[in-house]
């Protein structure tokens, strides 16, 4: 499905890639029951539509389906010709999609490992650099881009993942310092496990992660939400036990913040 006819009067528009299952999803229900109009990001054209009618029926908006695989080099930019084609100004932009290699690192396969750098960490970069520089024209805009507890602790066996989404956050935290004179508001979700397909793939199932006392996706999407138009830019879902997971790098050396994730993570 393409745009509808959009009349003179436009909604907010919300671009949300990695919308087709999990926090990605949950989030498009929050922007469209808001009133935003969605521009929804995802490798499976079938499920984008089918989501996409779900939305229209439900809300007075327009759900716009681009199927793309963001972990290609030079698709970031692909998909912003592909929006400003269809003359679509984006107000709000969510990088949501990325997935994670668990496994020795001596043994990961280094085509994957090549894709999860450039989903994770550059079609990051690119796509908030392409589309930041309309927003400062307007003098307004958002960004919610959606790191993890993983991106404050070095990971042994998911080193590569915890160390795309340690940027995610440094990289996020600072442009919310920087674009804030521009009328622009970026927050970064760091949620712990939540259960999504991410655990059920790339060796995550093999780790002691799906056994954990898992997040909800509704719950971490409904924090993040609330938090980027609350204007918070280090968003963390959950309880008491996710707060102390915050902060506790900050205490301990690295050295001993890389044994404990290690521990967490593996299974006995």
């Amino acid at each position: 499905m393409t745009a509808t006819q959009r009349t003179a009067e436009h909604n907010r528009t919300a671009l949300i890639t990695g919308a087709s299952w999990g926090i990605g999803h949950e989030l498009t229900k929050l922007f469209t029951s808001d009133g935003y109009d969605v521009v929804l990001v995802a490798r499976s054209q079938d499920r984008l539509e089918q989501i996409c009618a779900e939305l229209e029926d439900a809300h007075n908006i327009t759900a716009t389906v681009i199927a793309k695989d963001l972990s290609v080099p030079g698709a970031a930019e692909e998909l912003y010709e592909a929006v400003s084609a269809e003359d679509i100004h984006v107000d709000t932009l969510v990088n949501n999609a990325g997935f994670a290699i668990y496994g020795r690192f001596s043994e990961t396969d280094l085509e994957r490992v090549r894709e999860l750098v450039q989903l994770n960490l550059v079609t990051v970069t690119e796509l908030t650099r392409l589309f930041v520089r309309p927003m400062c024209e307007r003098g307004e805009g958002q960004i919610l881009n959606v790191s993890s507890l993983a991106g404050m602790y070095p990971i042994p066996k998911a080193a590569i993942y915890a160390a795309t989404k340690s940027y995610v956050l440094s990289f996020s935290v600072a442009l919310a310092n920087e674009l804030a004179e521009d009328g622009i508001t970026v927050s970064v979700l760091c949620p712990g496990e939540t259960d999504t397909s991410v655990l059920k793939r790339g060796g995550l199932q093999h780790s002691a992660l799906p056994e954990k006392d898992l997040l909800d996706p509704e719950t971490v999407a409904k924090t993040g939400y609330n938090g980027l138009q609350q204007g918070q830019t280090v968003v963390v879902p959950g309880g008491i036990k996710e707060k102390l997971r915050h902060h506790l790098p900050r205490i301990l050396p690295k050295t001993r913040v890389a044994a404990t994730a290690k521990d967490y993570w593996e299974k006995e």
